[in-house]
């Protein structure tokens, strides 16, 4: 049995016999308000992957490197070994969300520019906004790799507003997280998948995301199976 380095709210890592890589089994979990509201939904772990499998390969022909290696099937992947810095990316390029909540910004604006922030990943401190400055004095990253984060993660932005267009999906805000190999090389890390990003239709606004959990407006499963049914109807 493969060793357990980590257990997050939606996935395990594993070890594998390779001390360079990682194993990432994605589980059916599904959270909200930090863990707040918890549940599960049979096949979530699944649609999560594939889904997830289909963009990184997307921005890897578009080169972005990330730490996907391959598929090994339904729920697991085999990644690069990285050591994760601890913090949320957030790209929003639509109002809504906590955006909203806590600046009192009209929901569904679309912004003349993308709205980039940082969160330090801290379930004790609840994820807290931070600005770079915060993040070089708490030593999460130093100025050169923030600089190569946000230029990355700009880039991804339009490459992933392009691709769930295709799809008649607007992209409203989305949040990722990088990694560092032993070598320094910086790679995106985690997954994009409708729980860490933000969907709307582009004709109806209707949710294509989590938020059909956070707000129980929908059925997650069949709203996730939706967005992969477009995906792969390219």
């Amino acid at each position: 049995m493969a060793e357990l380095l980590y257990e997050g709210k939606a996935k395990q890592v594993y070890a594998t016999e390779n001390p360079d890589q990682y194993l990432i089994h994605n589980k059916d979990d599904a959270t909200a308000g930090n863990g707040v509201k918890h549940d599960q939904f049979a096949g979530k772990g699944v649609l999560n992957n594939t889904i997830s499998c289909i963009i990184f390969n997307m921005l890897e022909e578009a080169g972005i490197k990330t730490h996907l290696i391959e598929k090994l099937n339904e729920r697991d992947v085999l990644v690069k070994k990285v050591d994760i810095f601890p913090l949320e990316v957030i790209i929003r390029n639509i109002t809504t969300g906590s955006f909203c909540k806590r600046l009192g910004a009209p929901e569904g604006k679309v912004l003349a520019e993308p709205i980039y922030e940082l969160c330090y990943k801290n379930d004790d401190f609840g994820d807290p906004l931070i600005n770079e400055d915060h993040a070089v004095v708490l030593e999460l990253a130093n100025r050169e790799e923030l600089a190569f984060i946000k230029e990355a993660t700009l880039k991804i932005n339009e490459l992933l507003k392009a691709f769930f267009l295709e799809f008649n999906l607007k992209l409203v805000d989305f949040k990722i997280e990088f990694g560092k190999t032993a070598d320094g090389e910086i790679l995106l890390a985690d997954e994009i998948s409708p729980d860490s990003c933000r969907l709307w239709d582009v004709e109806t606004n209707q949710k294509y995301d989590k938020d059909v959990f956070r707000q129980d407006i929908g059925d997650l499963i069949e709203t996730y199976k939706e967005v992969l049914a477009r995906m792969e109807k390219k």
